[in-house]
C-alpha cells in the first residue's frame, strides 16, 4: 500500500521536529510540558505542515494515556459518544488522549459535549485549527486549554527536512540522482513554510525523474512556483495579508505595502487590494493631502478596467504614492467619535435654525432665524449647528500637517475677526 514520503519520514521526537524553535527549543514552554509527562488539554493553530499533527503523535507516545483521532470534517457527535462509551473500560485503563484535527469545523453541541469529560480529566484533547482558535473556538473549551501557536518554517529549517528526504528517495535507487546546486533550497523557500509541502515536492521531482541523472535548478522552480502561496479568502491568510497592506500603507513603508499588494495580485484578490488602498487613502493620508484620494481613485478604476497583471501598474502607484504620503487620520478620528456618540444615543434635536423652513409659520414659538453664512463676512456667522445635548462638543481636532495647519490658522482668523 502507497504510504506518502511526508508520513513516512514523520519525526519521533521532539528533536526532530524542525522550526517550531519558539515552543520546542531546549527551554521552550511546550517541550517543558510533554517532558514533565503531565500534558494539559491544548490547542495547537497554525498553517498546514508545521508539526501540529507530528507534535500531538509524539505527546500520545509519551503518555500512558489511550490515543483516540477524529478530524472534525467528518467526525460527529456519534463518533465522540463512541469514545465516551470506552471510558471506565478496560479499552482506555488511564483514560483518553484525544486528537481533534481541525476542530474549527466541530460547531458549538459537538464542542460542549467534551466538556464534562476534559473537566473531569478522564479526556486529555489535544486540537488543531489552521484558523484563529478566538474566533473559531468556543469559550468553554478554550477556557479549559493552552493554546500554542505553530509558525511557518523558515527556509533554514524547512531545508533539513528536504534534505532528510532526498536522502531517503536516494537510498531506494540503484543509481542515487544528483541535484543540482541551489535544488534543495528552491524546495525549501518555495514550500512557503509547510514542511509536508516541501517533502511532496521532493517525492515528485524522484517520480518524474524516471531516465534523468540529475533533478535540475530548472525542475525545482518548476514544481514550486507558486507553493510558497498561502491564501485562504475565507481564512486568517486572507486577512493577515491585507491587514499588512493597511498597516504598512500607514506606517509608510512602500517596500512592505508593495510586497502585500504582490501577493494579492499573485492569488488574484484584485478587489480586495483595491478596497484597501482606497480606504487607507481616506483614513491615513485623509487631510494631510486630500488629492490623494482622487489619485488613488483614479488608480484603482484604472486597474479594475485593466484586470490581472496589468492592474500592478496603476495600483503600485497608488500603493507607493500612499505609503510616502504625509499622515493624518483626523477626519477619521472625528467621524468615529461622532459615530460613537450617536450609537449612544447622543443626539437631541436638530436646532430651530437649522430645521427645514418648510416649518416656519405653522405653530412653532417662533421662526426659524437662520443665518446665511455668505451674507457675512469671510462667509461665516456664529449660530449654534449642533443639538443643545451636544453643545459645545469637538470632535475633530485640526492635525500637524502643513495643509491642517493653514485652514486652522485660517478659520481662526475669521472667527476672530467677528
Amino acid at each position: 500500500m502507497y504510504k506518502p514520503l511526508a508520513d513516512e519520514i514523520r519525526p519521533a521526537s521532539l528533536d526532530e521536529v524542525v522550526g517550531q524553535r519558539h515552543i520546542l527549543g531546549a527551554n521552550g514552554m511546550l517541550r517543558r510540558i510533554v517532558e514533565s509527562g503531565q500534558i494539559p488539554n491544548m490547542i495547537f493553530y497554525g498553517p498546514s505542515g508545521t508539526g501540529k499533527t507530528t507534535v500531538a503523535r509524539i505527546i500520545a507516545e509519551r503518555t500512558n494515556r489511550t490515543l483516540r483521532k477524529l478530524n472534525a470534517t467528518t467526525a460527529g457527535i456519534a463518533d465522540i459518544k463512541r469514545i465516551i462509551d470506552e471510558l471506565d473500560t478496560l479499552l482506555t485503563p488511564g483514560g483518553v488522549l484525544l486528537y481533534l484535527d481541525e476542530i474549527q469545523y466541530f460547531n458549538k453541541k459537538q464542542q460542549q459535549s467534551l466538556l464534562e469529560f476534559i473537566e473531569d480529566g478522564r479526556i486529555t484533547l489535544i486540537a488543531s485549527t489552521t484558523e484563529n482558535p478566538y474566533f473559531y473556538v468556543f469559550n468553554a473549551i478554550l477556557s479549559r486549554s493552552t493554546v500554542f501557536e505553530f509558525k511557518p518554517v523558515a527556509p533554514a529549517d524547512a531545508e533539513r527536512a528536504v534534505q532528510r528526504a532526498v536522502d531517503i528517495m536516494n537510498a531506494r535507487r540503484e543509481t542515487p540522482l544528483r541535484l543540482e546546486e541551489g535544488v534543495t533550497a528552491r524546495i525549501a523557500s518555495g514550500c512557503g513554510g509547510d514542511v509536508r509541502k516541501g517533502i511532496n515536492a521532493v517525492e515528485l521531482l524522484f517520480s518524474a525523474a524516471s531516465g534523468q541523472e540529475e533533478i535540475t535548478l530548472a525542475d525545482a522552480e518548476a514544481i514550486t512556483q507558486r507553493s510558497a502561496m498561502r491564501y485562504d479568502r475565507e481564512g486568517d491568510d486572507h486577512y493577515d495579508i491585507l491587514s499588512g497592506l493597511m498597516k504598512s500603507l500607514r506606517g509608510s513603508d512602500p517596500d512592505a505595502a508593495l510586497h502585500y499588494l504582490a501577493r494579492l495580485l499573485e492569488a488574484g484578490d484584485l478587489i480586495g487590494a483595491c478596497r484597501r488602498i482606497l480606504c487607507s487613502a481616506s483614513e491615513d493620508v485623509g487631510l494631510a493631502w486630500p488629492q490623494a484620494m482622487p489619485i488613488v481613485k483614479a488608480c484603482v478604476d484604472s486597474a479594475l478596467q485593466l484586470g490581472i497583471p496589468e492592474a500592478q501598474l496603476p495600483l503600485g502607484e497608488a500603493v507607493v504614492l500612499l505609503a510616502t504620503a504625509p499622515k493624518s487620520n483626523s477626519a477619521s478620528s472625528a467621524i468615529g467619535a461622532a459615530w460613537a456618540d450617536v450609537k449612544a444615543g447622543r443626539t437631541g434635536s436638530v436646532p430651530r435654525e437649522l430645521q427645514n423652513v418648510h416649518a416656519d409659520g405653522t405653530g412653532f414659538e417662533r421662526e426659524q432665524g437662520y443665518k446665511y453664512p455668505h451674507d457675512y463676512p469671510g462667509h461665516w456667522v456664529r449660530q449654534q449647528y449642533l443639538p443643545d445635548a451636544l453643545k459645545g462638543v469637538k470632535y475633530y481636532e485640526y492635525g500637524d500637517n502643513k495643509a491642517e495647519q493653514a485652514a486652522k490658522a485660517y478659520w481662526e482668523r475669521i472667527k476672530n475677526e467677528e
